[in-house]
C-alpha cells in the first residue's frame, strides 16, 4: 500500500489538475453561447444562397458550366477544419478519420487546406501532403478568411490541378451532438441538389437572369462556395468548444472519483497507522509489567 505521504501528494495533485478543467469547462461554455449565436444568425444566409444556386440550376437545364463539369485530374482538394488546441476529446481526430480512411480515396491525390494545427500535425504524420495552412483563421473566423480559402481552392480547380473540392468540417446540431460532414463543394452535382427539398427547382417561380445564366453562375457559385466555407468554420467553431466542455466536464467528474479513492485509501492507511502504533503500544506496556 502507498504510504499516506503518496496518496496526500497524489490526491492534491488531482485536485490542481480538476480546479484547472472547471476553468476550462467554463470558458469553453461562454464560448460556446457565442459560436452557436453565430451560427443560428447565419443559418438564414445560407439556406437563401443555397436556394438561389438551387432556382439557377433547376432553370438551366442542360447547361454547361465549368463549376458543373468533373475535371480531369484525380487530385482532390480537401478544406480540412480541426482545432489549434486538444483536450476536445475525439472532435479533431473524428475529422482527420474522416479524410484519411475516406473509402476510394487515395492518399496521394489528396490536397489538404488545413484550418487547425491539430489536424494539420495529423495530417504531416499520415504523409499527407499539406497545400496550404490556415489555422490562424480557427482562432476568431471570419467571412474574410471564408473567402481566402475559397479563392485558392477555387483558383486550383480552375487551373485544372484539382478535380473536386470537398469540405470536411464538424456540423453543430446541438451541445452534445457533434457530426463529422464531408461535404463536395465542386462540381456541382446537379440532380444531387435539385433533389433536396426546398422551394427551388421546376416549381419555382420563373426567373430571369441578369446577366446571362452562364454569367450569373460565374458570379454565383464562388459565393456560395465561400458561404459554405464560413458555415463550416462558424459551426465547427461551436462544435469545437461544445466538444471541449464535454471533455472538460468529464475529467473533472472523473477526478472527483478519484479524489473520493484516495480519501479512502488516505483514511484506510491512517487508521491502519493509528492501529499498529496502538499495538506496539500495548505490547511495550505488557512487557514491561
Amino acid at each position: 500500500m502507498a504510504s499516506m505521504r503518496d496518496i496526500k501528494r497524489r490526491k492534491g495533485s488531482i485536485q490542481s489538475t480538476q480546479q484547472i478543467t472547471k476553468a476550462m469547462k467554463l470558458v469553453s461554455t461562454v464560448k460556446l453561447q457565442r459560436a452557436r449565436a453565430n451560427a443560428e444568425r447565419s443559418r438564414e444566409y445560407f439556406h437563401c444562397m443555397y436556394e438561389t444556386v438551387r432556382n439557377i440550376l433547376g432553370r438551366c437545364q442542360g447547361m454547361e458550366h465549368r463549376y458543373l463539369r468533373q475535371g480531369d485530374t484525380s487530385a482532390k482538394a480537401v478544406i480540412a477544419i480541426t482545432s489549434n488546441r486538444g483536450l476536445a476529446g475525439g472532435y479533431n481526430s473524428n475529422i482527420v478519420k474522416l479524410v484519411a480512411r475516406h473509402e476510394g480515396w487515395k492518399k496521394e491525390d489528396l490536397r489538404i487546406y488545413a484550418v487547425g494545427r491539430k489536424g494539420k500535425e495529423a495530417f504531416q504524420r499520415g504523409g499527407l501532403r499539406i497545400e496550404a495552412d490556415l489555422s490562424e483563421a480557427m482562432e476568431e473566423p471570419s467571412f474574410r478568411d471564408a473567402m481566402k480559402l475559397g479563392e485558392s481552392v477555387l483558383a486550383a480547380y480552375e487551373a485544372g490541378e484539382v478535380g473536386e473540392v470537398y469540405l470536411a468540417y464538424t456540423a453543430f446540431k446541438n451541445t452534445v451532438s457533434h457530426v463529422p460532414t464531408l461535404l463536395k463543394l465542386l462540381p456541382l452535382d446537379r440532380e444531387e441538389i435539385l433533389a433536396q427539398e426546398g422551394d427551388g427547382g421546376k416549381d419555382a417561380a420563373p426567373m430571369n437572369f441578369e446577366p446571362e445564366d452562364e454569367e450569373a453562375l460565374d458570379r454565383i457559385i464562388p459565393k456560395y462556395v465561400d458561404s459554405l466555407i464560413y458555415g463550416g468554420l462558424i459551426e465547427s467553431l461551436a462544435s469545437e468548444n461544445g466538444a471541449r466542455m464535454q471533455a472538460m466536464d468529464n475529467a473533472t467528474s472523473n477526478a472527483e472519483e478519484m479524489i473520493d479513492d484516495l480519501t479512502l485509501m488516505y483514511n484506510r492507511a491512517r487508521q491502519s497507522s493509528i492501529t499498529q502504533e496502538l499495538t506496539e503500544i500495548i505490547a511495550g506496556a505488557e512487557a514491561i509489567s
